[in-house]
């Protein structure tokens, strides 16, 4: 359970809207206001239980965007989402955005930074008293490949996200409103996405609710790519997520983060009922 937040019966499904023009993912489509508020809307009638919300792409080798454009692109799709109702999550790693996105209507801050990336971060959401996102991060998209070197990298995330935890309750963010997040994609070659997933539950070990996002991710296309090594575009992993997905929400993760909801909504249902079942 995640304090200010709905408390489902099962893993729920976060859908994503990266309101970018340059996400590894689907950089553009959602860029226009009307348009993301739309597909936001949309995940929610396919099964999502609250939707993210971006203004900055994390892609490895991503530059940053500048404050105004990220509050410019982010804002106006968190008030319209939230005006109709949904639990909108902002993922950013600015505290400028993060405040004005709870002023219009964000319940949640999902920082890929876990709060490293801006001081003001820890102290803004405390004082929001709104939970908070903690991953694992080693530094930004435009570097953070070089620091994927790991000896035991399940062991070295979780002593790397406990630090941080223990770091935020320091600043203030109740313990109760925490979410950890190990970061998949971030810093991390596919042997180690791989190796956290088949770990998942040692992760329960930091004692706070899971957020695993795998959506489309690099280490699904080095999995499904053919013999000749060429990756599928990432518009072509979501059943590899909703795979994925079905692996956490059987393995107690709190929600899954993904692009594409319908499969992964139905995944997570189907996971539940067969623990129901057992």
């Amino acid at each position: 359970m995640v304090s200010g937040l709905p408390e489902w019966d099962r893993c729920a499904v976060m859908g994503v809207i990266n309101v970018t023009p340059d996400s590894f993912s689907d950089g553009g489509r959602w860029f226009d206001t009307t348009a993301a508020v739309k597909r936001g809307l949309d995940l929610v009638a396919q099964g999502a239980d609250l939707v993210d919300v971006g203004g900055e792409s994390t892609r490895p080798g991503a530059t940053r965007v500048e404050e105004d454009e990220e509050l410019r692109r982010v804002i106006p799709v968190v008030r319209g989402l939230a005006a109709e109702g949904v639990t909108v999550s902002v993922d950013t790693m600015r505290a400028s955005v993060a405040e004005q996105a709870v002023a219009a209507g964000a319940v949640l801050v999902n920082d890929v930074s876990g709060g490293l990336a801006d001081p003001r971060m820890v102290p803004a959401v405390a004082d929001a008293r709104v939970p908070f996102v903690v991953m694992h991060w080693r530094g930004f998209s435009r570097d953070m490949n070089s620091r994927a070197v790991y000896e035991d990298v399940v062991g070295e995330v979780l002593a790397e996200l406990r630090e941080r935890m223990d770091a935020v309750v320091a600043g203030g963010i109740a313990p109760e409103r925490i979410v950890v997040d190990p970061g998949l994609g971030f810093a991390k070659q596919a042997e180690h996405d791989l190796a956290l997933v088949a770990h998942l539950d040692e992760l329960h070990t930091l004692g706070r609710p899971l957020l695993i996002a795998a959506s489309r991710k690099r280490f699904l296309g080095r999995v499904l790519a053919k013999e000749e090594g060429a990756p599928p575009p990432a518009r072509e992993r979501d059943a590899a997520t909703a795979a994925v997905s079905a692996i956490a929400a059987h393995r107690g993760a709190w929600a899954v983060r993904v692009h594409e909801v319908r499969a992964t909504a139905d995944a997570v249902r189907v996971a539940r009922a067969v623990e129901g079942a057992r």
